[in-house]
């Protein structure tokens, strides 16, 4: 299929469109959100949708569109309207502060103990630095390399084991908020431009599940029994990671990690 064009202020690589209501098929940018799009069976139709002021102001610059298809689609012209907004692709990002790795296999130990009677998704043990976060792939690596330059390692301890109110904070272990692992979550944020609704609570998530009250207090009390000094532990966080969390996928298939840093140490 063959297609010529004049007057028209598009730019890029043309993307292949199907209409909505025929066979025929249009070329416009890649990644516009298409707002409209009308086949008209002469070019006295075609102007008069441009003329249209309501129209006019969702074109993509388009002063002049002059479309002819020659070949089986000779008999046909159209109009592609769209928004100007590029559709940019961005996925959910966090930064998880990463224990070592001898607190890493006693977490993940009890854990497991936890998962085998409550259930729930497996993830790695972690203290979330920076939440969930819409960000392209390039502009959150970009700001992880800059919240990770210049930021000391620093010590976690543990206050309790504690119950929260939704499936990502089921039961955790409730860290003491110090001046270092304040200032940690709040260095993170500033270069992510992360904004909270609520203040920083530092915790390290033991299970994410949907609960009852009572089923989550049985937890509590299981992960007590199963790692009796869990409540008092204490270990340092020299690693950071950049983690793919997309909030919507409750299995966590889809979470990945896409960097990770090692901190200056103190």
């Amino acid at each position: 299929m063959l297609i010529s064009f004049s007057g028209i202020f598009f730019h890029g690589p043309w993307h292949q469109v199907q209409f909505l209501h025929s066979s025929s098929i249009a070329y416009a940018l890649p990644m516009c959100q298409l707002a409209q799009l009308a086949t008209l069976k002469s070019q006295t139709h075609f102007y008069s949708i441009f003329k249209n002021p309501n129209n006019i102001s969702k074109s993509l610059l388009i002063h002049r569109l002059d479309f002819s298809v020659t070949g089986r689609f000779s008999s046909t012209s159209f109009a592609v309207m769209a928004t100007p907004e590029a559709v940019v692709k961005k996925d959910v990002y966090s930064v998880w502060a990463l224990p070592p790795e001898d607190v890493r296999v006693r977490v993940k130990k009890l854990m497991e103990g936890l998962r085998s009677e409550f259930g729930g998704p497996q993830f790695e043990p972690h203290v979330t630095v920076v939440g969930a976060i819409s960000l392209t792939a390039d502009d959150a690596l970009a700001k992880f390399r800059s919240a990770c330059d210049g930021l000391k390692a620093y010590t976690a301890t543990v206050e309790r084991v504690a119950t929260g109110t939704f499936f990502y904070q089921c039961v955790f272990l409730l860290l003491h908020p110090t001046r270092e692992v304040v200032e940690a979550s709040a260095h993170c944020t500033g270069h992510f431009g992360y904004k909270s609704s609520t203040p920083y609570m530092p915790h390290l998530s033991l299970l994410y599940a949907d609960l009852t009250e009572e089923e989550k207090k049985k937890v509590q009390e299981k992960a007590n029994i199963l790692d009796e000094s869990i409540g008092s532990l204490s270990f340092q966080i020299s690693r950071l990671a950049l983690y793919k969390t997309e909030t919507e996928d409750k299995t966590l298939k889809s979470w990945e990690k896409v960097a990770e840093c090692n901190l200056c140490p103190n």
